[in-house]
């Protein structure tokens, strides 16, 4: 039985994440004699996640502040040493899809003007990506870049990026997902602009940072996180060598 409160930030993040995955995994699994599907999957999920980090997060970081998407903003974590950045659940969609596996739980701590610790827990998929234990991500294995995209909507931009770039587009579900893809070398970066927020990427940021992947806005700007406006709109996560093709493409062409 794991004491939560003998473990440093790192791998509360990921015990914290892999909580609220174990929960998601029961909501999916009882759904179908809960007569649980499509909208009313997604809301079932986002409120049991959202409560287990909730309750995990009280009983063991009770004097840390907390951003989440499926809660009230507190504003007093404007002034707060250390705030905890989590998405409950990312990707409602794909969670609500089974048997899908890319859907994430985030969970980062943001602390004194800057991310410090994070998880992406894949539940579907049995694996955790943390800080703690940094991936080593190996040389590229695909001799085209690839470019992990929206299944959905790609942007038209990143088709154009991909075209100048020689790169294939590679289709999956929700942001974590496609920030640990590059970690995980199934792409090699992630283009995204349009609209985000911080709890969609301060976790997935901090893990690929600790993998010593490039993380950055479109226009090369570092990624601010506890910031007053929550939107976060755009961001690139890549591997090191292709950073500055693709920033440069963006001051070119913009992303529109």
């Amino acid at each position: 039985m794991i004491d939560p409160t003998t473990l440093d930030d790192h791998a509360f993040a990921v015990w914290a994440a892999e909580r609220a995955g174990a929960v998601l995994l029961d909501v999916r699994a009882g759904a179908a004699a809960d007569g649980l599907e499509g909208r009313a999957l997604k809301d079932a999920g986002d409120a049991a996640a959202q409560a287990e980090l909730d309750r995990v997060l009280t009983a063991h970081r009770p004097g840390d502040a907390v951003l989440s998407e499926e809660a009230a903003d507190d504003k007093s974590r404007l002034s707060a040493r250390r705030v905890w950045i989590i998405d409950p659940l990312d990707g409602t969609r794909e969670f609500s899809e089974p048997p899908r596996d890319d859907w994430a739980v985030h969970v980062a701590l943001w602390e004194d003007g800057d991310l410090v610790a994070g998880a992406v827990a894949q539940p579907a998929l049995g694996e955790t990506f943390s800080t703690g234990r940094p991936s080593v991500v190996p040389p590229r294995t695909s001799e085209r870049p690839r470019i992990a995209v929206s299944r959905s909507r790609p942007p038209a931009f990143v088709e154009a990026l991909a075209s100048e770039l020689g790169a294939e587009l590679v289709p999956m579900g929700s942001a974590g997902v496609k920030v640990m893809s590059v970690v995980r070398d199934v792409a090699d970066a992630y283009v995204h602009a349009g609209g985000q927020y911080q709890w969609d990427n301060a976790a997935p940021v901090a893990v690929a940072r600790a993998a010593g992947l490039h993380c950055s806005r479109v226009d090369g700007s570092p990624l601010v996180y506890n910031e007053d406006d929550t939107s976060l709109p755009d961001l690139i996560v890549c591997r090191p060598e292709l950073a500055e093709q693709i920033v440069d493409f963006v001051r070119r062409n913009g992303t529109e």
